[in-house]
């Protein structure tokens, strides 16, 4: 009976501890995040019940030139909305889009947030065939 209870008890406390770690609500993704190599910030912010991330410092200022819209090629990389259109669901930000101003690409993405570390996944098709960019939440 008291291994019953102890395995009870080490179940709720794994849990918790697990539970713990995930947002509790979806707004905790808001904030400003380093870019992977450090050499932008990201502001994720929420417009209507969806998030987006923009550009808003950049370490240096640059044309977005490998924009496959001929209309778009001279606007400056600072600015750009780069993640697009996510919804919350099941502790992961899912349904959006990130925008690559190094390729010019745009994949479908989705976005799990766990403490202060933003895991980014970009990909085409399915999941599987991506890349998982890390972004860090600054305080």
């Amino acid at each position: 009976m008291i291994k019953i209870i102890n395995l009870i008890a080490l179940l709720v406390l794994l849990t918790n501890g697990f539970a713990s770690v995930y947002p509790k609500n979806a707004d905790e993704i808001v904030g400003l995040y380093w870019s992977p190599k450090k050499d932008a910030k990201i502001e994720i912010f929420k417009r209507g019940n969806r998030y987006y991330g923009r550009s808003i410092w950049v370490a240096s200022m640059r044309k977005d030139s490998k924009n496959p819209d001929e209309t778009l090629k001279n606007r400056e990389v600072l600015g750009i909305e780069l993640l697009t259109g996510f919804s919350f669901s099941d502790d992961s930000y899912t349904d959006g889009k990130i925008y690559d101003p190094e390729s010019g690409k745009t994949y479908d993405c989705k976005m799990t947030l766990t403490d202060k570390i933003l895991k980014v996944r970009g990909y085409i098709g399915i999941s599987l065939f991506g890349r998982t960019e890390i972004f860090e939440k600054i305080k």
